[in-house]
């Protein structure tokens, strides 16, 4: 084999073997909660879409005010006639045919000769027609512009409002995980305890030291363990898995969360321990219940406008490829078109009302809306500090119930407590463990809930 072929052909296979490689060992993408927010509202599909519908607004926009600008538009028609009408305007008289000298009747009346038909059409033709044509005033036209505003601002908000719902769905997933992994490492911490004792306890029972109950009391209390570190650890894989989902990420991508519970919880503490001022009006809920009242108003508006003409004006030029000999279509022609309504037995009137009954209710919707916003940031406030209350509570049984665990395992070993006194104890430990890192979880998804109320980032 060539030496430069061989030496190609190495290079070709590491290339591809690197690639390989490099595709089934992705880099694992590390982020603190602030960065999982942020990239979440990069690529969440949900913010993705949001976004989309906000281009898309944007165009319906321009839609509307492109029917107040000029339009222009072509026709174009081709016909084929199988007969062509023809006229004819009957005989007519040549004197050339009549004879010198004497003229007799005959004479006359041999000189009227028929005259030769005419078509009034062409067999095949052509025609276009070009049409501009320009909105002069319509009352509806005019209302839809000031309406456009309002649609805007509805997309706007309502891309606000995703964005915020992804940061708090983000933040709670996120919470969950961090707690999940705090809870797998004291309960491995417990296991490896516990199985310490067993060894201990199965050698002291092979030595005659202690009965067989006490033995199996341990191993029950070493299963139990397990059992929960293998549950924990389900509840991980499920949690890390719905992350990456609200993400927007691949469900076998690497992640690695960097924070950790402590610097969260501390700034919710710094945050909410004392009440923060909340303006309703500045709630992104409530912009959007607005968006919707001015929108009634708007409607009601275009209701009234109905009662108003509408103007508009048009040039058309009407062109063929194949006039025939009698044409009497018009070239050219422009003209302005009016419409006025007189009378329609009360539709109008009838269709007012009802745009007026819609913007008392939007206007009512509206004032519910801020009581109910004011009423869920109260809620959600003493929430958090219920939550905080009894968050100090577990964190101080969760360290008396340690303590006096391990005092008992100490006490068993000395051969002072029983083994009965020990899975007491044990289990009033994983109960205040439990307990504990369910307030954890409380606690954070209540400052979720008020980060997403006073939308702090």
């Amino acid at each position: 084999m060539n030496l430069k072929f061989k030496y190609l052909l190495i290079i070709t296979l590491s290339a591809i073997s690197s690639v390989g490689f490099s595709q089934d060992n992705k880099v694992p993408l590390k982020l603190s909660l602030a960065e999982a927010q942020s990239y979440a509202l990069e690529n969440s599909r949900a913010v993705r879409t949001a976004r989309i519908d906000l281009a898309s607004a944007d165009k319906r926009i321009w839609e509307t005010i492109a029917i107040g600008l000029p339009q222009l538009g072509l026709s174009a028609n081709y016909q084929h006639q199988f007969v062509v009408p023809e006229i004819s305007f009957g005989s007519y008289f040549d004197p050339t045919l009549l004879p010198d000298g004497y003229i007799t009747n005959t004479d006359v009346m041999n000189a009227y000769l028929p005259s030769p038909k005419i078509p009034l059409g062409v067999p095949d033709n052509t025609t276009f027609d070009f049409t501009l044509s320009q909105l002069i005033f319509s009352g509806e036209y005019i209302v839809g512009l000031q309406a456009t505003k309002v649609f805007k601002e509805i997309s706007v908000n309502s891309l606000a409002k995703t964005e915020a719902q992804t940061r708090e769905t983000i933040s709670g997933t996120y919470s969950l995980y961090l707690v999940l992994s705090e809870n797998q490492r004291v309960l491995s911490e417990s296991y490896a305890s516990v199985e310490q004792t067993y060894n201990e306890v199965l050698k002291m029972n092979e030595q005659g030291f202690n009965e067989e109950t006490d033995v199996d009391q341990i191993k029950i209390n070493l299963s139990n363990l397990k059992r929960l570190i293998t549950s924990v650890e389900a509840q991980k894989d499920v949690s890390i898995k719905l992350l990456k989902y609200q993400l927007g990420m691949e469900l076998d991508q690497p992640l690695i969360l960097t924070d950790s519970l402590s610097p969260i919880i501390r700034e919710g503490n710094i945050q909410y321990l004392s009440p923060p001022d909340f303006n309703y009006e500045t709630s992104i809920d409530y912009k959007i219940v607005r968006n919707l009242e001015s929108s009634s108003a708007l409607f009601l508006k275009r209701e009234k406008s109905k009662y108003l003409p509408t103007i508009n004006s048009f040039y058309r030029r009407h062109e063929q490829t194949n006039s025939p000999s009698f044409n009497f279509q018009v070239k050219d022609l422009v003209g302005v078109g009016l419409n006025i309504p007189i009378f329609q037995s009360g539709l109008r009137s009838s269709k007012v009302s009802q745009a007026r009954f819609d913007l008392e209710k939007a206007q009512i919707n509206t004032e519910n809306a801020a009581q109910g916003l004011i009423l869920e940031f109260e809620t959600a406030l003493t929430t958090y500090q219920t939550a905080y209350n009894n968050f100090v509570t577990n964190s101080e049984s969760i360290v008396l119930s340690k303590n006096v665990y391990q005092k008992t395992l100490i006490k068993y070993k000395e051969g002072v407590s029983t083994s009965f006194d020990l899975s007491q104890n044990q289990a009033q430990f994983l109960n205040s463990e439990s307990a504990y890192y369910t307030s954890i979880l409380t606690l954070l998804n209540a400052k979720v809930k008020l980060d997403r109320i006073l939308t702090v980032n």
